[in-house]
């Protein structure tokens, strides 16, 4: 991947949607710009957990002008994230079809933990360095990350479906607060908490921080009203609901310090900053700067650099699973041989799918750990369903569809959301796994092969075909796997006279 000095990350939150843009210097990055659009995403979701066009309409409006403020910067320089209320929206895979075209550049849908991961990656690049085991609190629009960690390494991550956004609209409806709506949204708070305050305080930290927007707000008000000195106290927070209950809202006009864009969801986030700090037990929360944004940024960084946390993952699977990793390399090897081949020119250390195509080649084989019968469905399981730090969700669905896929009947995949470059990657994998099944390091033969829309086509030596007969009846029926989906393959075996010419030609 080319060197980057400047990057820039979208954070489709369900609250709002942020733009940050940083220079690169000496593997740190410093703010150029910040662009945030209020969008209320997660307020369009309907009865039925869909977006509704209104809100749709204004999303794509935000991306429109980021989108103008992106102009010129290449596809490995830009990452965009959704959060929780694409998570959960039914229509999203809609809505993202649209988005990315309007925004010109991929949206990936994080799961919660990843979120939470990079939240931890951001607040730690904002906080001075330190050993110290920390605790990170971000109260978004729709969900609640947690995490623990020293330095730049998170060690607990959760999130919980509590947001700013989504308890302002359930306990406190047309903005009206009142003693019971409050008691109501920290009883909520509390008890979406139960689940994990045990492992939290048992981990223990030494240093509580806050980030985002929900707690820069609650710091600034606590503050301007003479509530706190600084950060979030216990203390404060009751005083700021004691304001909000006693003005029967969240008045920008009455209480100092708060944003009128921050007014309708200020009360459930309070509700819920509350809760937390009474459940686990914290008098005082320090705010950092840092926040998802960031450590997308630092994230994307690491991935300019070569210090790709998808790659760490993937290490970390093959050890988990104690994958032979000698026959992984040789499939990985043979598959991009076959993939290069069907797409001359491309730049390799930028093309996502190749990267794609060397994760599932090593992947693979994962599920032989959990049983040999049917393996490549475990190992689709575990990676459709595990925790995959640096993976998207989509990123984690499409690794899944491609394992799945490398091996069986093909017929299973055809509803399975393949689209017409992931058959490549499927063709490439299969074939390999195919002429490997011996699992040695035995010299491989001469092979050519070729796509077109209707297809594919494989040349090898007859004098292989001929002395690997059980090979050559895979490969047959491996044309009437192909057939079943509409899909052709030829398989012709050259003299070694022709070989021989081919080889000289390359």
């Amino acid at each position: 991947m080319a060197r980057q000095d400047t990057l820039a990350a979208v954070d489709l939150g369900s609250n709002s949607f942020h733009l940050e843009i940083g220079r690169v210097v000496d593997r740190q990055i410093y703010p150029l710009d910040a662009v945030r659009e209020v969008v209320r995403l997660g307020g369009g979701l309907t009865a039925e957990k869909r977006i509704d066009r209104g809100t749709q309409a204004v999303a794509l409006e935000a991306l429109a002008k980021f989108a103008e403020r992106l102009r010129g910067f290449p596809r490995q320089g830009v990452r965009a994230v959704g959060t929780n209320a694409l998570r959960i929206a039914k229509n999203s895979s809609q809505f993202l079809r649209e988005a990315r075209s309007v925004l010109g550049f991929p949206i990936e849908v994080i799961s919660g933990r990843e979120e939470a991961r990079l939240i931890y990656l951001g607040v730690a690049h904002s906080l001075p360095v330190s050993q110290q085991r920390r605790l990170v609190v971000d109260v978004g629009g729709g969900s609640t990350e947690f995490i623990i960690g020293t330095g730049l390494e998170p060690q607990l991550t959760e999130s919980l479906y509590m947001g700013c956004l989504s308890f302002s609209l359930k306990y406190f409806p047309e903005g009206k607060v009142d003693k019971s709506g409050m008691k109501a949204a920290v009883l909520g708070a509390r008890q979406e908490l139960a689940g994990i305050v045990h492992a939290y305080r048992a981990a223990g930290w030494d240093e509580a921080v806050g980030s985002s927007g929900t707690a820069r707000s609650l710091e600034n008000i606590l503050r301007e009203n003479g509530f706190a000195d600084e950060g979030l106290t216990r203390e404060g927070l009751e005083r700021l609901r004691a304001a909000l209950i006693k003005h029967e809202k969240a008045d920008p006009d009455k209480i100092a310090g708060l944003r009128p864009n921050r007014a309708p969801v200020l009360p459930g986030g309070l509700a819920i900053m509350s809760a937390v700090l009474d459940e686990l037990g914290i008098e005082a929360l320090k705010v950092s700067e840092g926040a998802l944004r960031h450590g997308v940024l630092y994230d994307l960084l690491g991935r300019v650099e070569h210090r790709d946390m998808r790659e760490v993952t993937v290490a970390q699977f093959l050890r988990r699973y104690h994958v032979d990793a000698a026959q992984g390399e040789r499939i990985k090897q043979l598959s991009l041989t076959i993939y290069d081949a069907l797409t001359p020119g491309a730049e390799r250390d930028e093309d996502a799918d190749r990267q794609l195509l060397e994760w599932a080649a090593r992947l693979a084989e994962i599920g032989l750990s959990i049983e040999h019968a049917q393996y490549h469905k475990h190992s689709a399981y575990v990676l459709s369903n595990a925790d995959m730090p640096g993976f998207s969700r989509m990123e984690q669905a499409r690794l899944a569809r491609i394992v799945l896929a490398h091996r069986g009947k093909l017929r299973k995949m055809q509803d399975a959301g393949l689209d017409g470059a992931d058959w490549k990657l499927v063709f490439a994998l299969r074939i390999a796994a195919l002429i490997l099944r011996s699992r040695t390091d035995a010299r491989l033969p001469f092979l050519r092969v070729a796509a077109d829309a209707g297809g594919f086509a494989i040349d090898l030596p007859q004098s292989w075909l001929d002395e690997n007969a059980l090979s050559a009846a895979a490969l047959d029926s491996e044309t009437d796997a192909w057939k079943s989906i509409g899909m052709k393959l030829s398989v012709s075996g050259l003299s070694d006279k022709k070989v021989s010419v081919l080889q000289q030609v390359r």
